[in-house]
């Protein structure tokens, strides 16, 4: 569709001009609202009206009252202002983080301890964002971080990519997670390795940070793989609850529904620590919602070691 050459001329700044005048009932309050002197806002009325054709005031009266040809055009546009209006106000909010979506990524273990915290204090300064909360091993959610699936993730270290940004925000130290009935979880004691049966460890799969970690680990060959398997934590914890076996795990994990069925049991000569980090692109800009999520996050984070530091 062509375009008439002489609506090119008309802005928003004229829209805003008469429905002013309108609401104030005067050229000079409403070039006051406006912020310009009285001279300019008539001459952009009578810019208006050289677009339009006709008079879109009558000056005679006092206050001056729009003409009909004004009034029908008043009436059409203050939808369209009011519209204006409010997508320049969800720009802004957007601009600054206030509404959006976002994405984030966590494995099941840093969500108490660190997630949570920050996603309820994110609720609180911008109830208008969309928030999902994505849980996985660390190789998946790294992959959703760098193919713009996810804004950020909370996860153990994934293998090294240029795509990724990986933060190190906090370590985690391993231990057993026991029935709180097992022999072990009895002691009340930090246990040494070879108090454990290995037959009785339930193991992840390869594929999970923690397995990686276990592998690279100074453990014994017998400790590092056995005939029973589990895909995720989740499932783990369930076996080690129900009785089944026992788990090298880190105590974020085991503590990860602070399930009192579940106790975790301190080892006297193994300090392993699994590493978590803040994994961000590498080659994209955060929106501004992500950026304001991942400020929070630095601060609680930061504000948590201080308090553990003190204690």
């Amino acid at each position: 569709m062509k375009i008439d050459s002489e609506n090119t001329n008309f802005n928003l700044r004229h829209l805003r001009a008469i429905h002013a005048i309108r609401a104030e009932g005067s050229f000079a309050r409403a070039a006051d609202r406006l912020g310009v002197v009285p001279s300019a806002l008539t001459e952009t009325v009578r810019q208006l009206e050289d677009i339009a054709g006709g008079a879109l005031f009558d000056r005679r009266s006092r206050p001056p009252a729009p003409t009909p040809l004004g009034q029908e055009f008043l009436e059409e546009t203050a939808p369209l202002l009011a519209a204006m209006d409010r997508a320049l106000s969800r720009l802004r909010d957007r601009a600054r983080g206030l509404r959006g979506r976002l994405r984030i990524g966590a494995t099941p273990s840093a969500i108490t301890p660190h997630v949570a915290p920050t996603i309820a204090a994110f609720r609180q300064s911008h109830p208008d964002v969309d928030l999902t909360l994505h849980d996985d091993v660390a190789e998946a959610l790294a992959g959703m971080v760098a193919d713009d699936r996810l804004d950020l993730a909370i996860a153990g270290r994934a293998r090294s990519s240029p795509e990724l940004v990986q933060t190190e925000i906090a370590a985690d130290l391993f231990g057993l997670a026991c029935a709180t009935g097992h022999p072990l979880a009895r002691t009340g004691a930090a246990v040494p390795l070879d108090a454990i049966d290995p037959q009785e460890l339930i193991h992840l799969g390869a594929d999970t940070g923690t397995s990686r970690l276990l592998a690279g680990a100074a453990l014994p060959a017998r400790f590092k793989t056995g005939p029973l398997r589990s895909h995720s934590t989740i499932a783990q914890l369930c076996l080690v609850r129900a009785g089944v076996g026992i788990a090298l795990l880190p105590r974020n994990a085991v503590e990860l529904f602070n399930d009192p069925g579940i106790a975790f049991v301190p080892l006297a000569d193994l300090r392993l620590e699994r590493k978590l980090y803040l994994l961000t692109p590498a080659r994209r800009a955060p929106s501004p919602t992500a950026a304001a999520f991942e400020a929070q996050f630095r601060d609680l984070s930061a504000k948590t070691a201080e308090s553990r530091a003190e204690r």
